[in-house]
């Protein structure tokens, strides 16, 4: 039977569009020639944000429409999305105090705020948040967005999608498609170097950065889909500073870098904007990225940093949609889907654009699109059924922790956390009946089990040692390379025996 939807890509798109459609009851297949996740979707800056700076540039629509989705999301996945709150330094060189007041009034009131903390004034001299800073800091505002672990977002839709009966195929690359008899027919590689043949009557371009690329391939118009391809590039050092708040820093070119806590005991810095020329397999951030971020922090901070520091980096190609703007900085971050047909029938729905945060708007008006070739008789459901592991309270998250570490003693406090931030109450699925950490078998590096990366190889797709250490977990910040060897070593006997 052919499908009814196939999609190209195993981004957040992708696996969004994935979830949506399996959980209106259409047929899906969704191919990634990587990892889920394993490209832009896993390289951002890790926010639900409505996006401060856009209104610099008077795109409230698409501020608007990320605001309102901030508490939709951290209702279906409080284990991965959290609230943030962010200070904004005020310095001679930003505009008067009360014009930045002004567009964090806005900013509050655009999207719907109902459950995050509205802004406040902050005077530095007087406030734990102004310590970190350079003595000439006196006055600042705090806001609030909310965190998300990018990969996982796009793994725990790609599993609610599979629930609901959609098939995801990981490391498996389309070789070609093509129009016959009334459907599409699709070819694929897969890991192990088989093809197969798929048939489906829509297909879904979400490759990315690839969706120009993948669009010559199909054979299709290609005119509406060259995209504006940035690079934004973070780093990774030693904590800066005690408290929980982030830091949104305003540079004298215009851009902003953020600065936030990360991983217990690190500070995630980023992100620089510049066109992607070289390959799209070769995405790696360059010293002066580097020099940038860091320059960018010791502007504010009274702790200077320089590239010695970095502990890890990671960079990211978004594809943009191409509004003519002439600076990276202001093109748009809104999505735009293109949809082409032959005689109304088999189309190709392509997808430019778009932020981590109005993924699943991006999604429903996929389904929109769908709708035209596909019969559909459910509505808009997502922002309402939780996310794998998210089926509790979006301020219970430290409930769930004392739960688990209740229920399982041997667990440290931190072990419970993490898992509990990662896996939600699916943590319990992964650790069953144990009742010591040696019932969780062979132990990898940091508090990384065997029963977890069981549990990572047979629900999340998990494959090799860097989907585990570096999108499953951020264990990779914490292992040895030896330790890194191991489980790979691992990974690969599991799939001989497979």
């Amino acid at each position: 039977m052919p499908f009814d939807v196939f999609i190209i890509g195993g981004g957040i798109n992708g696996c969004g569009v994935a979830r949506d459609a399996a959980g209106r009851g259409i047929s899906v297949c969704l191919a990634e020639k990587s990892d889920l996740g394993g490209a832009t979707s896993s390289g951002s800056s890790k926010l639900i944000h409505g996006g401060l700076r856009y209104l610099e540039y008077y795109d409230f629509s698409l501020v608007r429409k990320s605001l309102r989705e901030r508490e939709v999301l951290w209702k279906i996945a409080p284990h991965i999305i959290y609230p943030l709150r962010f200070v904004l330094p005020h310095h001679q060189a930003l505009r008067p105090p009360w014009f930045l007041r002004l567009g964090l009034f806005l900013y509050d009131h655009l999207g719907g705020r109902n459950l995050l903390p509205g802004t406040r004034r902050v005077n530095f001299p007087r406030d734990e948040t102004g310590r970190p800073l350079e003595s000439n800091y006196r006055l600042g505002f705090e806001y609030s967005d909310c965190w998300v672990d990018d990969a996982r977002l796009v793994v725990l839709n790609a599993r609610d999608a599979a629930d609901r009966g959609a098939k995801i195929f990981s490391h498996t690359k389309v070789i070609n498609a093509r129009r016959q008899d009334g459907l599409w027919y699709i070819n694929t590689l897969g890991p192990a170097g088989q093809t197969q043949c798929f048939s489906a009557r829509v297909l879904v371009n979400a490759s990315g950065p690839w969706v120009y690329d993948t669009s010559k391939q199909l054979g299709a118009n290609t005119g509406q889909l060259q995209p504006r391809l940035i690079r934004g590039s973070h780093i990774v050092v030693p904590r800066l500073y005690d408290h929980d708040r982030c830091y949104i820093l305003q540079n004298a070119d215009g851009r902003i870098v953020f600065v936030m806590p990360y991983e217990d005991t690190l500070t995630l810095i980023g992100t620089t904007e510049r066109h992607h020329k070289t390959a799209l397999e070769d995405v790696c951030i360059e010293d002066d990225e580097i020099a940038y971020l860091c320059e960018s922090v010791n502007g504010y901070f009274l702790k200077k940093i320089n590239p010695d520091d970095v502990v890890w980096s990671y960079s990211a190609v978004r594809p943009l949609f191409d509004d003519g703007s002439t600076e990276t900085k202001s093109v748009t971050r809104d999505y735009r889907i293109v949809t082409e047909s032959e005689n109304n029938t088999l189309p190709v729905i392509s997808i430019l654009g778009g932020k981590i945060t109005t993924y699943r708007t991006l999604a429903e008006e996929v389904m929109q699109e769908i709708a035209r070739f596909v019969p559909i008789s459910k509505g808009s459901w997502t922002g309402q059924s939780p996310l794998p592991g998210g089926d509790f309270g979006c301020n219970e998250y430290d409930q769930q922790v004392e739960g688990l570490h209740r229920d399982y003693p041997f667990l440290d406090r931190r072990h419970a956390r993490r898992l509990i931030r990662l896996y939600g109450t699916r943590s319990r699925t992964i650790l069953q009946d144990a009742k010591s950490l040696a019932d969780l078998g062979q132990r990898f590096g940091s508090d990384l089990y065997e029963a977890e990366v069981q549990y990572l190889v047979e629900d999340e797709w998990g494959t090799r040692a860097e989907d585990i250490l570096w999108r499953r977990t951020k264990e990779g910040l914490r292992f040895s390379d030896e330790e890194t060897s191991a489980l790979e070593g691992y990974l690969q006997r599991e799939a001989i025996h497979t």
